[in-house]
């Protein structure tokens, strides 16, 4: 062999494929633990779907001591089952972001190599470059030992041609782990935090069902006494903020609002059924005692406790509330509201746990809470209002905008606004 050709030999040396077995191995088991959690969760998610058609069915039945009690049961049951499909995704997360570092650093350690390799070649090609033709055929005794030379020259170029493509091939592999990786973290931390959300609901059930058995001593006559107490508290104070809501009065620009009919807001839930609509409605007509005879000021959506609750568009959080903090029982209960860059406003009510804080920026689709059943409520649901944000404000315990309720005896914290700053959340939002 001349010593040309040795140089292409040399050149050559290197490889992109490293000792991998072992983690391969380590990656396979990982990647078998993800496949046995995904139909472990997806065996939880039908047990989940199960309880959710069982709710949907006590929640019909006639309204009583036993049927409320049943009712946080089998939540009690879903929400525990949900909390097993959370506890599986944060393992499976952690499962693939060990088996994506494996693989980043398999790749990083076969892009290094394969650079050294090209480096090589790239060196035994300029050293060749340095010697004229006539020097290298002068170099070879014989014309077959040329010719040998001519077709490892050939197939030096046709490998360092493959290298190029493998090192690019490789590096774009990379990427695209990178972006897999710092997706499933993202991940993970969405899943962690859902989990401590799932737990502090769970409990909120618990206290929930203790505080009816001690209310009631587990008598369905005190429970029926309880509720027509509720009822009748909610109705005075339903008259007591219209009254006060009649004395607001705002003019509101129409060229401040969206034009109606374009969806710029997002429905709160993935899984969308209206329970009850906007206005006059034929249950708020038929049940005045309801709504006092003054409408429904927002739609209500069906939604299990702990159903995460979306924002419906890119905002900030004005603020966040309790009323059965402060009136058991008989309004809002947890609520949310969101003001937004299109000059709506959107509440959030009857949530079972608020994720959102006071000031904070969000974007469409971000978890603000989730469904309950807290404030006044014959079943857990989210209560969505849309405003037009020049008309409404947070009561205050004193100043301008005071509201201190002879019905409740306290400061009652909630959105108020002016009548013309209800509007019909159909008109805002998108086509199901």
């Amino acid at each position: 062999m001349s010593r040309f050709s040795k140089i292409l030999v040399l050149a050559l040396v290197g490889t992109f494929f490293l000792p991998t077995a072992v983690y391969a191995g380590v990656v396979d088991d990982l990647q078998k633990k993800i496949a046995e959690r995904t139909l472990e969760i997806l065996k939880l998610e039908a047990d989940i779907k199960a309880y959710h058609e069982e709710l949907d069915r006590t929640t019909k039945q006639a309204q009583g001591l036993d049927n409320a009690l049943a009712l946080l049961n089998l939540t009690d049951k879903k929400l525990a089952t949900s909390i097993k499909v959370t506890e599986a995704k944060v393992a499976s997360a952690i499962d693939s972001i060990t088996a994506l570092g494996y693989d980043i650093d398999i790749t990083g350690a076969r892009i290094n190599d394969g650079s050294l390799t090209l480096k090589s070649a790239l060196r035994g090609r300029y050293e060749l470059e340095t010697y004229s033709l006539a020097e290298i055929m002068l170099a070879h005794p014989t014309f077959s030992s040329f010719w040998t030379f001519v077709t490892y020259l050939e197939a030096f170029q046709k490998n360092v041609g493959t290298h190029l493509a493998e090192l690019k091939d490789l590096k774009s592999s990379l990427e695209d782990k990178e972006a897999r990786i710092t997706e499933e973290k993202a991940n993970l931390l969405a899943y962690k935090g859902n989990l401590l959300d799932q737990k502090d609901i769970i409990e909120v059930n618990k206290d929930e069902k203790e505080r009816l058995l001690a209310e009631t001593k587990n008598k369905e006559s005190l429970y029926e006494s309880l509720l027509a107490e509720r009822l009748k508290k909610k109705e005075a104070l339903e008259q007591e903020i219209a009254d006060f809501e009649e004395r607001l009065k705002v003019e509101i620009d129409p060229e401040s609002l969206p034009e109606t009919g374009t969806g710029v807001l997002a429905w709160p839930f993935d899984s969308v059924v209206v329970t009850q609509y906007f206005g006059n409605t034929p249950f708020a007509s038929a049940n005045p005692q309801v709504y006092n005879g003054l409408g429904h000021n927002g739609i209500d959506l069906r939604g299990a406790i702990g159903t995460p609750v979306k924002a419906a568009a890119n905002g900030v959080v004005v603020d966040t509330g309790d009323t059965d903090a402060q009136c058991y029982k008989v309004s809002y209960g947890k609520w949310v509201l969101v003001r937004h860059y299109n000059g709506l406003s959107t509440l959030y009510a009857h949530l079972s746990l608020i994720r959102a804080q006071p000031g904070d920026e969000i974007s469409r689709g971000d978890i603000v809470g989730y469904s309950g059943n807290g404030g006044y409520s014959t079943g857990p649901h989210l209560h969505f209002t849309v405003y037009a944000t020049a008309a409404v404000s947070i009561s205050e315990p004193t100043g301008p905008n005071k509201y201190v309720s002879k019905i409740c005896g306290t400061y009652l914290k909630l959105p108020l606004s002016a009548k013309n700053g209800y509007l019909n959340p159909l008109s805002y939002l998108s086509k199901i």
